[in-house]
Parts: structure tokens; sequence; C-alpha cells
């Protein structure tokens, strides 16, 4: 049902919509997705639908006919590129030179051939001094420094996608963002916003917009107070 109104909603504003993946449950309905919405503004819209979604309602699939809750999470995260070039600007090098140490040998004792690199604005430090030649020992010192530049970008990466997908609720009670109540009476309600909606098969269909501007108007406003 979410991922209709979802689906429906992106449709409705003219955004590009693709199922990436999808798991079916076990029983019925289904258990996992992944949707692709490509839109002006896509992200900052679905940003406030992440979280614990409350569905009441008489169960199709109860023979019995019994009301049942069940919970979905909604994750939301941007399309992030994850190509990483790493630049290293001369500018932002420290090249030393040294003696090199070791075990024995006239080369090593009489010429500076090791090479100590430090990019100052990392303050990342790499040596090399296994080489014989200064200008080897610089190549691999350099080779070094892009890998080491590239596990930091990777990391920053990484830390930006959890930042972005934030704390994961448990899915149960107590946690959720907007309950769907279809039995005994009919309205959708944000638990954020206080905003209850009474046009249920509309909201179901698409129709969210109200949901999603309460929400940018409630966090406008939780930001405000925080910095206050």
């Amino acid at each position: 049902m979410l991922l209709k109104m979802y689906v429906k909603w992106a449709e409705k504003k003219g955004f590009s919509v693709k199922l990436v993946d999808s798991l079916p449950g076990e029983e019925a309905g289904i258990k996992n997705a992944v949707v692709l919405v490509e839109g002006p503004w896509a992200y900052g819209y679905l940003k406030g639908e992440k979280g614990v979604h409350r569905l009441v309602r008489i169960s199709p699939f109860d023979a019995n006919a019994r009301r049942h809750t069940s919970f979905a999470s909604v994750t939301v995260i941007p399309e992030i590129e994850e190509n990483i070039e790493v630049e290293i600007r001369p500018e932002d090098l420290r090249i030393e030179t040294m003696r090199a140490g070791g075990h024995g040998g006239q080369h090593v004792n009489k010429t500076e051939s090791a090479v100590r690199i430090t990019h100052i604005p990392t303050g990342i430090v790499v040596t090399c001094q296994n080489e014989r030649s200064q200008h080897l020992n610089k190549a691999i010192a350099l080779k070094i420094l892009k890998s080491r530049l590239y596990q930091l970008e990777k990391q920053k990466l990484e830390q930006k996608k959890e930042s972005l997908i934030g704390e994961k609720k448990e899915i149960g009670w107590g946690n959720q963002i907007r309950s769907y109540i279809l039995h005994p009476y009919r309205v959708i309600k944000d638990h954020r916003t206080q905003l209850e909606v009474f046009k249920v098969e509309d909201v179901l269909d698409g129709e969210i917009d109200d949901f999603i501007r309460e929400y940018l108007l409630w966090d406008a406003k939780q930001r405000l107070n925080h910095k206050n």
C-alpha cells in the first residue's frame, strides 16, 4: 500500500519512478522494496516520509475478518555520487628527504634517498625508504598517499550516508510517525505534526502533499527552536 502510494504521488508530480528491487512477503504483500524517484527536489519532498508507518485494518488475508495492525519502515536517502577522484596538488605537499635507515650498505648511509611526504590539509604523513633511488621512493610514497586519501574520502562518504539515513527506529509501537486507520473509523494521522486527513482513499492514491507540507513547516520550526 505504501509502495503504491509513493509511486502514485511521484507520477502525479511528473517524476521518474523506477522499482529497483522488490522482495515478496512470505505469505502476502511485499517484504522489501527499493524505489528510485528522480525529479526536482525529490529528496526534499520525501525526506519527511522516513520512519515507521502503522496500518490498522481488517486484514484481507484473515478468513475470520479480524482487525490487524502492521508496521512498515521507510528509509529515504538522496542519490550520492560515488565516483571518488583524488586530486593531489603540489602546494598541499611538504616533501622532505633524509638518509635511509636500515641494514648496512655504503649507499644507505651516504645518500638522502628516503622521502617523507606530508599532506598538509589532512595531516597524513607517508614515508618511503626501501628503494635506493630517491625518485622511486617519492613515486611510491605518492602512490601510498593517494591510496590513503581515497580511503579517507570513502570513509567520509560512508559517514555521510549514515547521517542521511539517520537512526533506525524499531518497527513497532511507540515509534510510528504516521498511522493509517481503516477500521473501525477511517483517518490518517501524522504523529509529529498532528495533521489528520479523513479522505483515506485519496491519501493512499498518492495525495500526500498536505503531509509533506506540514512536515516541512514543522521541521523548520523545530530547527529554529533548536538554534534559539
